[in-house]
């Protein structure tokens, strides 16, 4: 059985047998969901179970927010990569749940980006240099070997600080140190204009940038002069002498 169906089952069979669950604390709910639905993975106390899960003993609320909004958690089998879905809690449980795996040991917090006082300049810098290599240009994601890099279109500006901060699967992570509070609020700018850039060249393109589009443009003029060529040839073998 699969551990998904596994935990849904297991929840289902709370609810029936604790009908005052729906009505629970926070506190409360939060460990009833943890019990249903990661301590299978992480642990009844979440010290991790080997390969099955790692630890979450002191990955605050950042982490548990991170993976639980996105979706990226709970996996459908341990070692998969995540990937994003629509959450399967609702804005209650996500909140009882985020708060218990905080309550684990201290970590940090939910970030509090600020994009509308970036750069969008800084920020298209500050993501080619460390970020398009595996987002392309625009955020629009890719394949690397042995991962799926995600698109960026429905990040929001803290999933955005979050993923920078935690580093999630592949992706490295990064730290005050290398990446201050203001040059992540330019990344975060430049990310969201980029989710629907001005593409002043007139076809999108994918996105991919003036590079590509001139390409596209020289083979649309070199088709149409070979046209141009051929018709001229026709007329002049046309034509009596």
């Amino acid at each position: 059985m699969p551990p998904v169906l596994r935990r849904a089952l297991a929840a289902a069979g709370m609810a029936a047998l604790f009908p005052a669950a729906a009505a629970a604390q926070p506190a409360d709910l939060g460990h009833q969901l943890y019990a249903a639905h990661c301590s299978e993975c992480h642990g009844s106390r979440g010290g991790g179970l080997g390969g099955r899960g790692p630890s979450l003993v002191g990955v605050g609320k950042l982490a548990a927010d991170f993976y639980l909004r996105t979706g990226y958690m709970p996996l459908h089998e341990p070692g998969e990569q995540p990937t994003r879905n629509t959450p399967i809690f609702d804005d209650r449980e996500l909140e009882a749940l985020i708060q218990y795996v905080a309550s684990l040991g201290t970590g940090p917090s939910v970030p509090s980006p600020q994009p509308e006082r970036g750069s969008v300049a800084e920020g298209q810098r500050l993501f080619a240099s460390n970020c398009a290599g595996c987002h392309q240009i625009v955020g629009e994601g890719g394949y690397l070997t042995g991962a799926r890099v995600p698109s960026l279109d429905r990040a929001t500006p803290v999933q955005i600080a979050e993923a920078v901060r935690l580093g999630p699967y592949l992706m490295p992570q990064f730290d005050p140190r290398h990446l201050t509070d203001a040059q992540l609020d330019s990344l975060i700018a430049y990310v969201q204009y980029a989710k629907q850039p001005d593409d002043r060249g007139g076809w999108a393109l994918g996105h991919l940038g003036p590079i590509p589009e001139g390409v596209v443009t020289w083979f649309v003029g070199a088709a149409a002069l070979v046209a141009a060529a051929v018709v001229i040839g026709k007329r002049l073998r046309s034509e009596p002498e």
